[in-house]
């Protein structure tokens, strides 16, 4: 009588392979889309508390920052780093994308009177489809075919 050999024959480990990579077929592309609208989310945060950092901006210092950085972390606050904004924001790349913000036209004080920002993908596609875009309006809009403005769909 010979001996009984134990262990996975050759077919069972495939099997087994085969069954893993299906799995894997059908929740990798579940976890890219949930990190895309992760990321999606993460963007009209931020620029909601764009918006409110603005605001709050112009009130204090009697018009809207001439660039994020006016916004970010300072010791002690000031017009030029006011600290309504964490410095991750203020450097313009958060959450999968980039947040470029534009002054407006002055007043004949020298104080900003409009302003506009845009976030982009960093790499459309992967870290974002939807582009955004607001302005002094507080209005939140997007575009999924090309750059958002003015003019794009408002989102809710």
């Amino acid at each position: 009588m010979g001996k009984r050999q134990r262990g996975f024959s050759v077919v069972q480990v495939v099997i087994v392979v085969a069954i893993l990579l299906v799995i894997a077929a059908i929740a990798i592309p579940s976890l890219l889309h949930s990190k895309l609208s992760e990321n999606e989310s993460s963007a009209v945060s931020s620029l909601r508390t764009l918006n409110a950092s603005c605001a709050s901006y112009s009130m204090l210092y009697g018009g809207y920052p001439r660039s994020l950085s006016n916004l970010g972390p300072g010791n002690p606050a000031s017009s030029t780093s006011a600290g309504l904004i964490d410095s991750a924001l203020a450097s313009g790349a958060k959450g999968g994308y980039v947040f470029t913000y534009t002054a407006g036209a002055t007043g004949v004080g020298g104080n900003v009177l409009s302003y506009s920002i845009s976030a982009n993908p960093i790499t459309p596609g992967t870290t974002g489809q939807r582009r955004f875009f607001t302005d002094q309006s507080g209005v939140i809009r997007a575009s999924t075919a090309g750059v958002a403005d003015a003019s794009s769909t408002p989102i809710g």
